[in-house]
């Protein structure tokens, strides 16, 4: 939903101006603070420098919408929160009239979003929540879209590794809260891109396939966009909490929407309660303006 177009320009010159009540300078303009009503509807009170909006101020729209924050030359810069006419709204920051920098929006289905903006679209380092499961992706995002190294953080595990185009695609692994990690791969799929409106995240229809490979004990994860190589074996290493009673990784333990070895017989648990919450949560798909 666009939050530009209709604030009209106030400068004098115009045939109808609407109506002004509010400080001016030697020569006339609007300069300071002050009260206009625009010909199209919209209101804006604050403050005004050489007729132009500058500065502190408020402007409400009259389709319900408004923007309180900081203005530079008519058009919204630096700070600011902007609240839609559905009730979503952001809160960061502004340059010429667009999101960016740092800032939260808040989604009228209760997702939020908090991190990096550029030229009015989810860019850089962020963190998207989703209210109804409390999985959230913390990661990058490019114009809009999940992109680069990240985490979908789950309930009682995680994801880690590359996105493309809203997706999971090749080596990454399931972090288990039982103590264990089960590697693997999605195999690159063709993604079609596209510019959507600036909206909530929503859940994709098609579920990209997991393959799982080997079952590991919990390691440190950075954020690689490289295949990760197991960890080294060692003799008298301790095992991990959670794994006590859990049988030979080499087991080959198959089970239905998988291919390859699965986890050890102490993980069917939890691998059984991902496959569920993965089809409930599947990485969900961002849309941006």
């Amino acid at each position: 939903m666009s939050d530009l177009g209709s604030e009209e320009l106030e400068e004098e010159g115009e045939k109808d101006l609407g109506e002004y009540e509010g400080e001016r300078n030697e020569v006339g303009e609007r300069h300071g603070y002050g009260k206009a009503r625009l010909p199209n509807g919209d209101t804006y009170e604050g403050n005004y420098e050489f007729g132009k909006r500058h500065g502190q101020g408020t402007y409400k729209f009259k389709n319900g919408a408004r923007y309180i924050g900081d203005y530079v030359k008519n058009k919204k810069h630096g700070q600011g929160t902007f609240i839609y006419p559905d009730g979503s709204r952001y809160e960061g920051e502004w340059a010429d009239d667009q999101r960016h920098g740092q800032g939260v929006y808040y989604y009228v289905n209760n997702d939020t979003y908090t991190g990096e903006w550029f030229n009015h679209q989810r860019h850089g380092q962020g963190t998207y929540l989703y209210a109804e499961t409390g999985s959230k992706y913390v990661g990058t995002w490019v114009h809009g879209r999940q992109e680069g190294a990240a985490e979908l953080i789950h309930l009682n595990h995680r994801y880690q590794g590359k996105f493309i185009n809203n997706n999971p695609v090749g080596p990454g692994k399931y972090v288990f809260d039982v103590g264990c990690e089960q590697h693997g791969e999605y195999p690159l799929t063709d993604m079609e891109r596209g510019e959507e409106e600036e909206e909530e995240e929503t859940l994709v229809n098609i579920v990209p396939k997991w393959k799982a490979l080997k079952i590991t004990e919990l390691a440190l994860w950075t954020p690689t966009l490289s295949e990760e190589q197991p960890p080294p074996e060692s003799q008298g290493q301790e095992e991990p909490q959670g794994l006590t009673g859990v049988g030979d990784p080499s087991e080959d333990i198959q089970a239905e929407g998988f291919e390859g070895e699965l986890e050890p017989r102490g993980a069917d648990e939890d691998v059984d309660t991902f496959r569920q919450e993965s089809q409930e949560n599947s990485y969900d798909i961002d849309q941006e303006t």
